[in-house]
């Protein structure tokens, strides 16, 4: 009996007519091995817990179950501002759709699967180190539950792949709700074929927004989930001080799932202008931008869908952006702080915090956590954190003060402790420091991939205490915080 068997598989995108994608087979890497298999991820779709041979020759390509047929998707796309026509899966295959144990379909999507019509100069492939930083992070999204793409495998290889320097090929199981981009819209627009496009925008409802269908404008109502989406997933980029450093047109999801990662990083000390890809100039898409940006790509979505939907209509879905993300991030930051009453001078202690924050260059992560276990441990475990104790003590107190006027749920005073117990659930202990997943890397170009195991376990759970795991909780070593990270995979 095959595994396969017991999912439910289908080809749904390559129904589409043939301008949507390009068949393309995968062509096989050497002496192709396992580095990790998502066991919690596969048994959503009643995959094995176990990862097999015949797993790993389906899922590498080398044999596959006939009910897959690969593809690689068309799309276009800006890069840092500007428009290129020449994208396209590259490096990656759409293999088929799986449907979830919930009746949830989902692409599974191979990287690293060689050539494709829209490689441009690049080789098709994928590297070992980069792999593991896809892999990694998307689990630890997962884990922090902001909307991603997951990880369900990653493989190596013999294969020999040139960067800057020679590297191991590797493969990538992604799974996604949808792979279709911003970028799919703008291909359509850009060539004319608005035929297409409309069939493109059909689809989206019919697959991912069906209660669309039931507005008077579907396509409007379409736009209006696209930017609340947005908006969200970018608040909780913020909130919890998550980079993502390659905000092309291309790389936004139409679901607003964190997608695409390359040089991303997460805050280590608190600087509001970071900027995570070396690659990156003029800090177009630096951590403060990136709301900013968010609303560029989705004005170019919005002049891709204007073949559909009124300028105005287009002009109050783009209007309410701010609106929508400000309410997100304010109802995150609050949640993170314990807050849950509005109260007149609360973005005067959010900005002074931000400040403080910045000035002293505090550890994000560190200064939240802390924060959070103020009914643990003395005051003077967030004071230890500043150079300048004194004005962390003042803002300290504002804050403490501030927490005296919290409510339970039958008007009492909320106590410390289950102020304290709410926050530690949403600001988390763990995350993936670019160093972690730099020691985790330079043991499995060694052939060692128990820290790519254990790194994905801890991350699983970032909100909860590990005691065996303490070391990965804490500051980075200063080596740690200047890695260099480039898009180059």
């Amino acid at each position: 009996m095959s595994v396969w068997d017991s999912v439910t598989l289908s080809t749904r995108f390559r129904a589409m007519p043939e301008v949507f994608y390009t068949p393309v087979e995968p062509q096989p890497l050497l002496n192709v091995g396992w580095v990790a298999w998502n066991a919690e991820l596969a048994r959503q779709f009643d995959l094995p817990a176990q990862p097999n041979d015949e797993l790993l020759q389906a899922l590498s390509g080398q044999a596959m179950p006939e009910a897959f047929a690969p593809l690689a998707m068309k799309y276009a796309g800006h890069q840092f501002g500007v428009y290129n026509p020449d994208l396209g899966d590259g490096r990656g295959l759409l293999l088929a759709e799986m449907r979830s144990r919930q009746g949830e379909v989902f692409d599974i999507h191979l990287k690293g699967a060689g050539l494709t019509p829209y490689s441009r100069m690049g080789d098709g492939r994928a590297v070992l180190r980069s792999s593991i930083r896809e892999y990694l992070c998307s689990e630890a999204m997962a884990g922090l539950g902001i909307a991603t793409t997951r990880a369900l495998a990653l493989m190596h290889s013999d294969t020999p792949v040139y960067r800057e320097k020679q590297e191991r090929g590797a493969l990538l199981v992604r799974v996604a709700q949808s792979h279709i981009r911003f970028g799919h819209f703008e291909y359509f627009f850009y060539t004319g074929q608005h035929e297409e496009l409309r069939l493109l925008a059909d689809k989206v409802i019919e697959w991912y927004f069906p209660h669309c269908a039931d507005e008077a404008d579907p396509y409007a109502a379409l736009f209006n989930q696209v930017v609340d989406h947005t908006a969200q997933m970018i608040a909780q980029w913020q909130a919890v001080g998550f980079a993502h450093g390659v905000m092309n047109t291309d790389n936004m999801s139409i679901l607003g799932q964190t997608f695409d990662y390359g040089p991303f990083a997460f805050l280590d000390d608190y600087q509001s202008d970071f900027i995570c890809n070396h690659s990156d100039y003029q800090g177009r898409y630096a951590f403060d931008q990136q709301p900013r940006v968010a609303l560029w790509n989705l004005s170019a979505l919005a002049q891709a869908l204007s073949p559909l939907v009124e300028r105005s209509d287009l002009e109050a879905a783009l209007s309410a952006y701010e609106t929508q993300l400000n309410g997100h991030f304010s109802a995150l930051m609050r949640a993170k702080l314990g807050l849950n009453r509005r109260l007149e001078n609360d973005g005067a202690l959010f900005d002074d915090m931000f400040g403080l924050l910045e000035k002293h260059k505090v550890d994000y992560t560190r200064f939240m956590r802390q924060l959070s276990e103020l009914d643990r441990d003395a005051q003077q475990a967030v004071l230890d954190l500043f150079i300048d104790r004194e004005a962390a003590q003042t803002w300290l107190q504002r804050y403490l003060s501030r927490c005296e006027q919290e409510l339970d749920a039958v008007g009492q005073p909320l106590s410390s402790g289950e102020r304290c117990s709410a926050m530690r659930r949403v600001n988390p202990k763990y995350i993936l420091r670019n160093y972690l997943a730099q020691l985790a890397i330079d043991k499995a170009e060694q052939g060692d991939f128990s820290e790519v195991h254990r790194l994905a376990e801890i991350l699983k759970t970032p909100f909860e205490d590990q005691p065996q795991y303490e070391d990965y909780a804490r500051l980075p070593p200063e080596w740690g915080k200047k890695l260099e990270i480039s898009c180059s995979s």
